[in-house]
């Protein structure tokens, strides 16, 4: 039996009985913000009241009389929507194996196609951001891969003008299976990109297993172990046991992608939508928690307006 498939998550009841109201979501956030109760932005003091404006919830500090909203400062700044629609977003986003695309986001939510984007993109800006810091140690099976779909005329493979690199990576246990997975775009597979790459997603205790190609050899100056497995001539990587859990992952990674999404921007979006797998992937061991530990996170991150958003990715 594999209990972390097979493991019941919240059920939409749950969320209902949860969250169903606009002051049920207001409490969870106030919570997930200020833990030990209200403190001030400006001057840090928890002396204040609390009061509605057009519906709003206001805090006011004693002190220095600034004003606070619930929602100010964080992912859901001057939102038009209810929170109720934010966490049913959150909850898809948690709770659903593969992804969701803004199309289906805006039929189960009953929002417009615009509003729907700028939720599903806030919410994976938070996945995102959330992840950036993951390490991975131990042993750690790395692969390159690619975002893209065919360029005709263009050039095929590695080098691709059409396709967007990213490096794969999974820790697994000392029972070989898979705890955690980096997915991070790279601006190319060069020993500059793998140096910077390795200082920033892996533990120097980390034991990288890679294939042949060359750029991985230089984890080495971030103080991991190398361990090399050339593929050759009529030899596969899939069937070699070495990279068994790197080609799984990433083949569902790109099976849910393709399967869920007609097309996107990869040059500009790739880093969210990677993200947003990511997250998912390294909190699937709670499925139950996974939406609570969001809106802890949403309320951490800061706005992120739409113009902002929209910027490439190497501007985020």
């Amino acid at each position: 039996m594999n209990r972390i498939q097979l493991q019941p998550g919240m059920s939409l009841n749950q969320l209902l009985a949860k969250y169903g109201d606009e002051q049920q979501c207001e409490a969870a956030l106030e919570d997930a913000r200020w833990p030990e109760g209200f403190r001030c932005p400006k001057c840090n003091s928890e002396h204040h009241y609390r009061y509605r404006r057009n519906g709003l919830r206001l805090f006011q500090c004693c002190n220095c009389r600034t004003q606070t909203s619930l929602t100010e400062g964080t992912i859901f700044h001057s939102t038009k929507l209810p929170l109720t629609i934010w966490f049913q977003a959150m909850y898809f986003l948690t709770q659903n194996k593969n992804n969701v695309s803004t199309l289906e986001l805006r039929r189960l939510l009953g929002i417009s196609y615009p509003a729907a984007w700028r939720m599903k993109h806030k919410l994976m800006q938070v996945m995102f951001e959330r992840e950036s810091t993951t390490k991975l140690s131990n042993r750690v099976e790395v692969d390159d891969a690619y975002l893209g779909g065919e360029n005709p005329g263009g050039k095929a493979g590695r080098g691709s003008e059409n396709k967007v690199p990213f490096i794969a990576a999974v820790q697994t246990n000392n029972q070989n299976n898979p705890l955690y997975a980096v997915f991070s775009r790279v601006k190319a597979f060069t020993r500059e990109e793998a140096i910077a790459w390795a200082d920033r997603s892996l533990a120097p205790s980390a034991t990288v297993v890679s294939d042949g190609l060359w750029c991985f050899k230089a984890v080495t100056e971030a103080g991991c172990s190398h361990q090399r497995e050339v593929v050759g001539q009529g030899r596969k990587s899939t069937d070699m046991e070495c990279f068994t859990w790197v080609n799984t992952i990433l083949g569902n990674l790109k099976t849910a992608i393709n399967g869920t999404y007609h097309a996107f921007d990869f040059e500009k979006y790739a880093h969210r939508y990677l993200g947003e797998y990511q997250y998912r992937f390294n909190r699937r061991f709670d499925l139950a928690r996974m939406l609570s530990r969001l809106v802890t996170a949403t309320v951490r991150t800061g706005k992120r307006p739409e113009a902002w958003l929209r910027l490439a990715g190497d501007q985020c």
